[in-house]
Protein backbone atom coordinates (compact mmCIF):
# COMPACT_ATOMS: atom_id res chain seq x y z
CA UNK A 1 0.00 0.00 0.00
CA UNK A 2 1.54 3.37 -1.02
CA UNK A 3 1.57 6.16 1.82
CA UNK A 4 -0.22 8.47 0.55
CA UNK A 5 -3.16 5.66 0.58
CA UNK A 6 -2.38 4.49 4.88
CA UNK A 7 -2.50 8.46 5.59
CA UNK A 8 -5.97 8.67 3.73
CA UNK A 9 -7.33 5.17 5.38
CA UNK A 10 -5.69 6.52 8.64
CA UNK A 11 -7.47 9.47 8.12
CA UNK A 12 -11.12 7.82 7.46
CA UNK A 13 -10.59 5.41 10.45
CA UNK A 14 -10.32 8.74 12.76
CA UNK A 15 -13.31 10.05 10.63
CA UNK A 16 -11.75 13.08 9.72
CA UNK A 17 -12.99 14.64 6.33
CA UNK A 18 -10.73 15.84 3.65
CA UNK A 19 -9.97 17.34 0.44
CA UNK A 20 -7.58 15.78 -2.00
CA UNK A 21 -6.44 17.27 -4.92
CA UNK A 22 -4.13 15.17 -7.18
CA UNK A 23 -1.58 17.22 -8.96
CA UNK A 24 2.25 17.33 -10.54
CA UNK A 25 4.95 16.42 -8.20
CA UNK A 26 5.72 19.74 -6.29
CA UNK A 27 9.31 20.53 -4.31
CA UNK A 28 8.29 23.80 -2.98
CA UNK A 29 5.88 26.34 -2.39
CA UNK A 30 7.00 28.35 -5.37
CA UNK A 31 5.56 25.34 -6.85
CA UNK A 32 2.35 25.29 -5.79
CA UNK A 33 1.74 28.76 -6.13
CA UNK A 34 2.90 28.27 -10.22
CA UNK A 35 -0.01 25.21 -10.43
CA UNK A 36 -2.83 27.19 -8.13
CA UNK A 37 -2.56 24.72 -5.04
CA UNK A 38 -2.30 27.84 -2.78
CA UNK A 39 -5.41 29.25 -3.71
CA UNK A 40 -7.93 26.11 -1.79
CA UNK A 41 -6.65 27.03 1.19
CA UNK A 42 -3.65 27.70 3.76
CA UNK A 43 -0.75 25.51 2.91
CA UNK A 44 2.13 25.33 5.36
CA UNK A 45 6.14 25.03 5.16
CA UNK A 46 7.27 21.81 7.01
CA UNK A 47 10.50 22.06 8.55
CA UNK A 48 12.47 19.19 9.89
CA UNK A 49 15.07 20.67 12.36
CA UNK A 50 17.40 19.06 14.69
CA UNK A 51 19.03 20.21 17.93
CA UNK A 52 22.75 20.89 18.30
CA UNK A 53 23.37 16.70 19.33
CA UNK A 54 21.04 15.04 17.70
CA UNK A 55 18.84 13.72 20.00
CA UNK A 56 15.51 15.81 19.49
CA UNK A 57 13.92 15.91 16.26
CA UNK A 58 11.44 18.97 15.34
CA UNK A 59 8.97 18.91 12.47
CA UNK A 60 8.33 22.81 12.28
CA UNK A 61 4.67 23.55 10.72
CA UNK A 62 4.39 27.45 9.33
CA UNK A 63 2.41 29.64 7.28
CA UNK A 64 3.80 29.46 4.16
CA UNK A 65 4.36 32.95 3.93
CA UNK A 66 6.22 32.96 6.92
CA UNK A 67 9.89 33.35 7.44
CA UNK A 68 11.29 30.46 10.32
CA UNK A 69 13.52 32.33 12.82
CA UNK A 70 15.34 29.26 14.09
CA UNK A 71 17.07 31.25 17.05
CA UNK A 72 13.25 32.52 17.89
CA UNK A 73 11.99 28.69 17.74
CA UNK A 74 14.93 27.36 19.88
CA UNK A 75 14.15 30.07 22.45
CA UNK A 76 10.63 29.35 22.34
CA UNK A 77 11.25 25.57 23.01
CA UNK A 78 14.44 26.13 25.25
CA UNK A 79 16.47 24.08 23.31
CA UNK A 80 19.85 23.78 21.85
CA UNK A 81 21.20 25.52 18.64
CA UNK A 82 18.83 24.00 16.12
CA UNK A 83 19.62 23.27 12.09
CA UNK A 84 18.03 20.89 9.27
CA UNK A 85 18.35 17.54 9.79
CA UNK A 86 19.91 15.36 6.89
CA UNK A 87 17.43 13.21 4.27
CA UNK A 88 18.82 10.00 6.15
CA UNK A 89 17.12 11.39 9.88
CA UNK A 90 14.19 12.67 7.97
CA UNK A 91 13.71 8.94 6.04
CA UNK A 92 14.97 7.48 9.70
CA UNK A 93 12.12 9.17 11.47
CA UNK A 94 9.11 9.80 8.93
CA UNK A 95 9.99 7.40 6.53
CA UNK A 96 9.96 11.13 3.91
CA UNK A 97 11.87 12.06 1.62
CA UNK A 98 12.85 15.82 1.02
CA UNK A 99 9.82 17.81 -0.81
CA UNK A 100 7.43 15.17 0.86
CA UNK A 101 7.46 16.85 4.37
CA UNK A 102 4.31 16.95 6.14
CA UNK A 103 3.20 16.45 10.12
CA UNK A 104 0.94 13.74 8.46
CA UNK A 105 4.23 11.80 8.43
CA UNK A 106 3.48 11.01 12.16
CA UNK A 107 2.05 7.80 10.91
CA UNK A 108 5.59 6.42 10.26
CA UNK A 109 6.52 7.60 13.84
CA UNK A 110 5.82 4.14 15.58
CA UNK A 111 7.99 5.86 18.82
CA UNK A 112 6.28 9.35 18.80
CA UNK A 113 10.07 10.61 18.85
CA UNK A 114 9.62 13.42 16.65
CA UNK A 115 8.11 16.53 18.55
CA UNK A 116 5.65 18.41 16.12
CA UNK A 117 6.08 22.61 16.48
CA UNK A 118 3.03 24.32 15.49
CA UNK A 119 2.83 27.73 14.64
CA UNK A 120 -0.15 29.05 16.77
CA UNK A 121 -1.50 31.53 13.93
CA UNK A 122 -2.51 28.39 12.15
CA UNK A 123 -5.07 27.32 15.32
CA UNK A 124 -8.92 27.96 14.04
CA UNK A 125 -8.01 27.19 9.96
CA UNK A 126 -10.70 25.23 8.33
CA UNK A 127 -8.53 24.42 5.77
CA UNK A 128 -4.82 23.79 6.11
CA UNK A 129 -2.67 21.55 2.94
CA UNK A 130 -0.52 19.38 3.62
CA UNK A 131 1.14 16.35 1.30
CA UNK A 132 0.17 12.94 2.66
CA UNK A 133 3.37 11.53 2.41
CA UNK A 134 3.77 12.26 -1.42
CA UNK A 135 4.48 15.14 -3.14
CA UNK A 136 1.98 14.60 -5.55
CA UNK A 137 -0.85 15.54 -4.09
CA UNK A 138 -2.52 17.64 -1.48
CA UNK A 139 -4.73 17.16 1.34
CA UNK A 140 -7.10 19.67 2.98
CA UNK A 141 -7.95 19.18 6.96
CA UNK A 142 -8.87 21.35 9.46
CA UNK A 143 -6.43 22.70 12.05
CA UNK A 144 -8.85 20.77 14.91
CA UNK A 145 -8.25 17.35 13.02
CA UNK A 146 -4.04 18.08 12.11
CA UNK A 147 -3.84 18.23 15.96
CA UNK A 148 -6.32 14.82 16.20
CA UNK A 149 -4.48 13.34 13.40
CA UNK A 150 -1.09 13.82 15.31
CA UNK A 151 -2.45 13.40 19.10
CA UNK A 152 -3.57 9.79 18.17
CA UNK A 153 0.03 8.64 17.41
CA UNK A 154 1.58 9.89 20.40
CA UNK A 155 3.52 12.75 19.64
CA UNK A 156 4.74 15.97 21.77
CA UNK A 157 2.85 18.94 20.53
CA UNK A 158 4.34 22.42 20.87
CA UNK A 159 2.74 25.95 19.77
CA UNK A 160 5.20 29.00 19.15
CA UNK A 161 4.58 32.19 17.73
CA UNK A 162 6.05 33.30 14.35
Amino acid sequence: MSQKQQVLDHLKNLRIEYKLLDHPAVFTIEEMDQLKITEHGAVCKNLFLRDAKGKRHFLVVIDKDKQADLKSIREQLGCTRLSFASDERLQHYLQLQKGAVTPLGVINDSDAAVEIVLDSSLEGKEQLGFHPNDNTATVWISFADLLKFIRTNGNTIHFIEM
